[in-house]
């Protein structure tokens, strides 16, 4: 499911530059991390180390332990520092040895002693060779938020720090090569793009078997997966449950969410922060017109896949999941909404379509800036815009067996409210178009239709 990615490829580059490096290589649990860093180290001279939860001498006694392991030391024949450890790692025939320090923030958070060894082994020039220091992590708050104060002057010596991205959809497909596109479409919008996730999802098998399988059943590898992931860094989990309840149940707004939960507006605020330091939440920005009043402003939605669903159709009917079958829960509650439910997911995958185009050339204009309208009567999906103003608007369906001529009417409608003009429509649907859409777009050059056959 890894293969030559830009993740791979960034690493390797970096690699290859003369000298010693830091990097920072992290990404939330499931990203796949430990599968990109074995690619990595394929063919190279390296030292793994995986840090545990454990006190600062326990840490140290641990690691020197494993240094002693692999390059045959004699314990009884020096006292071991940490100093003399990275020293003895290095290459004796002159090449790059890569030091991967995994969960790198249990040696640093209760040891300085790691900390200021890292530094030594940046700034000295090593005898043995050139050494590339890779600190991993699958904390995202320690690294987005705790990291920098920390490290203090420390952290202006690391030359790189790369995030890992979920796959894009395109990756997805390309996971699944047997499976049809519009299931892809699917299984993206109930799992996202996170490969320790798609790795359960079984290509033999629809949709409905793979959800019940994996998510409502009490044996699923995926069962209350969504929970437990919320409990690995954040806590009071009943704040964070009502919210996100709320959220999926279409609350955006911080007022919104305010009278539902009946917290105050500022721990509301404060909670919201936190969710989004941790990728669970995002603010979605309106595309910006110049011309706002008709836009919407800080509204809020679930960004974490895996949750959305959860919080959508599973955590507010709890009692059902473990009363009944899960078959009997599903058509209870899944099956009659969740076309409705993938319809922006749907958008996330035109909006990725968009891009491929305009990187190949493709489009009638060259994009520079791409978003989503967001209005008080309704939503713009795709808002395309190239260096002098000129616009791709679009809309998209996923849900209605044929998108009907009224989308197009209504997009107009938006758009003036929006105070945008437009040089080309994109209308994408996952199934058909109605005739008339279709005589439209024979009759107007601008408009194009876009079906799920070409994506």
């Amino acid at each position: 499911m890894i293969q030559n990615t830009a993740a791979l490829r960034g690493l390797n580059g970096i690699y290859a530059k003369p000298g010693s490096q830091i990097v920072v290589f992290y990404g939330r649990e499931g990203c796949g991390k430990e599968l990109y860093i074995r690619h990595f180290l394929k063919g190279k001279a390296f030292f793994y180390y995986r840090a545990r939860e454990i006190s600062a001498e326990e840490q140290k006694r641990v690691f020197l332990s494993e240094v002693m392991k692999q390059y045959h030391i004699d314990p009884e024949e020096a006292e071991f520092d940490l100093d003399i450890c990275f020293r003895q790692m290095q290459a004796k025939d002159g090449s790059k040895l890569v030091i991967v320090m995994d969960e790198f923030e249990h040696l640093i958070r209760k040891n300085s002693e790691f900390l200021e060894s890292f530094m030594k082994l940046r700034q000295e020039s090593a005898d043995g060779g050139a050494v590339m220091l890779l600190l991993c992590s699958s904390s995202l708050v320690f690294v987005e938020h705790k990291m920098a104060p920390l490290m203090g002057k420390s952290f202006y010596e690391i030359d790189t720090i790369h995030k890992i991205a979920e796959m894009n959809f395109i990756d997805v497909v390309r996971a699944f090569p047997q499976t049809p596109v519009s299931e892809c479409v699917q299984l993206y919008g109930v799992l996202g793009g996170i490969p320790s996730y798609l790795k359960r999802w079984d290509a033999g098998r629809d949709v409905k078997d793979n959800i019940c399988r994996n998510i409502l059943s009490c044996n699923g590898s995926l069962f209350l997966e969504a929970e437990r992931f919320l409990r690995m860094e954040l806590r009071e989990l009943s704040v964070y449950h009502t919210i996100l309840t709320a959220m999926a149940a279409g609350y955006s707004k911080l007022n919104e969410l305010h009278k539902y939960t009946g917290y105050s507006r500022a721990k509301v605020s404060v909670y919201l922060k936190n969710l989004m330091e941790f990728d669970v939440i995002e603010k979605v920005v309106s595309f910006e017109t110049g011309r706002e009043e008709n836009a919407q402003k800080a509204v809020y939605r679930i960004k974490n896949t895996l949750i959305h669903f959860w919080f959508t159709f599973v955590f507010p009917h709890l009692s059902d999941l473990y009363l009944f079958q899960p078959e009997e829960f599903y058509e209870l509650h899944i099956a009659g909404d969740l076309d409705r439910y993938l319809e922006r997911y749907f958008v996330c995958v035109c909006m990725e379509y968009m891009k491929l185009m305009n990187r190949a050339g493709r489009l009638p204009i060259r994009i520079h800036k791409m978003g989503t309208w967001v209005g008080k009567q309704g939503t713009i999906d795709i808002v395309a815009q190239n260096s002098i103003r000129e616009k791709i608007v679009g809309i998209c369906n996923w849900s209605k067996e044929k998108m009907p001529y009224s989308y197009c009417e209504k997009l107009e409608m938006l758009m003036g409210q929006a105070h945008i003009k437009a040089n080309h429509y994109f209308l994408f649907s996952g199934k058909s178009f109605d005739p008339a859409l279709r005589k439209l777009a024979e009759q107007d050059q601008r408009y194009t239709l876009i079906d799920m056959a070409q994506l």
